[in-house]
């Protein structure tokens, strides 16, 4: 089986264009092929997973992935599923916030040499002079027709700022720059983006007389339509700082049994064949399909030590009975300093310690872990996004509190 046809078995594929000839090409190992991705935050999400993933799959089957960063793209705000205009960030904070996502992007692709490329579209956007981009590529955009795609119609009730409307020639103008420095001929993304991409093949084909294409993956939604990704109101972050691995690895645990199968496929480099033995898997069977598709992204995002970490927390608080209804401490903002909450604190808040010296003690002698992360430093600080999520504690081996920050 082909790259493309594995793809499509596991149910990635929304649309392409000229699909034949994508196929030979990824087939064969000879795309060059991008995916862009804007700081909009200091980490990416579980939304962006499944993209990187895709890079990943496409270059082990020999293709050269490019994945772009949007220090430029990211000053402006991709439109895309927004009810209003994104918050403004400064230069600084954009360029930041593009370092940390470069390191998130770096655990799935291999960059050097004859390898991947990891760029930023700040290189040549920030510097454009303005009448003279217009006068270049202006004129290759109808308004008539950009007013026509999803990004641009959903907002026009609420207001379409012309920053805004500006975003979808901008990421053409990615597409025309990597086609013209580095010979890349696909455009990879979310069906939420083929707008956007067509946008850029346009370009290519009218300014350089070439053709380039664009391929979307189809984006991953629960049984009720919602977008995964999300818990109480919060983006599932890949940054172990914002949603720690055990909090990772519990959502994929908790997903419903109906998407069991279909996040199995588009979210594991498992084999198709073994999937489908797990699709008459029913009861104790299911819940060991889910474990293991916990595991197996978990391992991705956060490497195999943290996986398996959390693969044992999460046994450990199954066994104890403690699994459907962990008893839970709610604290108040006035419990915590300088916005974090110290371990000795918690214990002692959550029960779990008769005292702080008791706290101290069971710290010592590396008897506690925080969401499966043992704690041997007395010093330890829960920061306050974290305990929104809420955290489990747990000292010894049956001993396990949950502890939240009241909303």
């Amino acid at each position: 089986m082909g790259i493309y046809e594995e793809l499509r078995g596991r149910g990635l594929i929304a649309q392409t264009t000229n699909e034949e000839l994508v196929a030979d090409l990824l087939d064969n190992g000879k795309a060059t092929f991008y995916i862009g991705y804007d700081p909009t935050a200091d980490s990416l999400t579980a939304g962006h997973y499944m993209t990187l993933c895709l890079m990943k799959r496409l270059q082990m089957a020999g293709n050269k992935p490019i994945a772009l960063a949007g220090g430029g793209t990211g000053m402006v705000g991709d439109p895309s599923g927004r009810q209003d205009l994104r918050t403004m960030m400064t230069v600084e904070r954009i360029d930041e916030n593009c370092a940390k996502i470069k390191d998130q992007i770096a655990r799935f692709i291999e960059f050097g040499e004859g390898k991947g490329l990891l760029v930023n579209n700040a290189d040549w956007l920030r510097n454009l002079n303005y009448l003279e981009f217009l006068r270049d590529f202006g004129t290759h955009f109808s308004v008539n027709r950009m007013l026509t795609a999803d990004c641009y119609r959903n907002r026009m009730e609420k207001g379409l700022t012309f920053l805004e409307f500006n975003y979808m020639i901008m990421q053409a103008y990615d597409f025309y720059e990597l086609y013209s420095r580095h010979g890349c001929i696909l455009q990879c993304g979310g069906d939420d983006q083929w707008s956007n991409m067509l946008a850029g093949t346009e370009l290519i084909r009218r300014k350089l007389q070439k053709d380039a294409h664009c391929l979307t993956i189809t984006l991953l939604t629960d049984s009720n339509g919602v977008k995964m990704g999300k818990t109480a109101g919060n983006a599932l972050w890949l940054d172990a700082n914002r949603t720690t691995p055990y909090e990772f690895f519990q959502y994929w645990r908790n997903v419903d049994d109906a998407d069991i199968i279909k996040c199995l496929k588009m979210l594991t480099f498992l084999p198709l064949e073994q999937i489908a033995e797990m699709e008459g898997w029913r009861d104790a069977q299911l819940n060991q399909a889910k474990e293991t598709l916990a595991f197996e992204v978990t391992k991705q995002v956060h490497g195999e030590d943290a996986a398996l970490a959390s693969l044992e927390t999460a046994r450990s608080v199954f066994s104890s009975g403690a699994a459907e209804n962990m008893p839970e401490t709610v604290i108040s903002e006035g419990d915590l300093t300088d916005g974090r909450l110290d371990i000795l604190s918690a214990l002692t808040l959550a029960g779990l310690c008769a005292s702080k010296s008791d706290a101290r003690r069971n710290v010592q002698d590396g008897g506690v872990t925080v969401d499966g992360e043992k704690v041997s430093d007395i010093g330890y600080a829960i920061d306050w996004d974290r305990l929104t999520f809420g955290v489990v504690l747990r000292r010894g081996k049956k001993s396990f509190r949950k502890v939240v920050l009241a909303k």
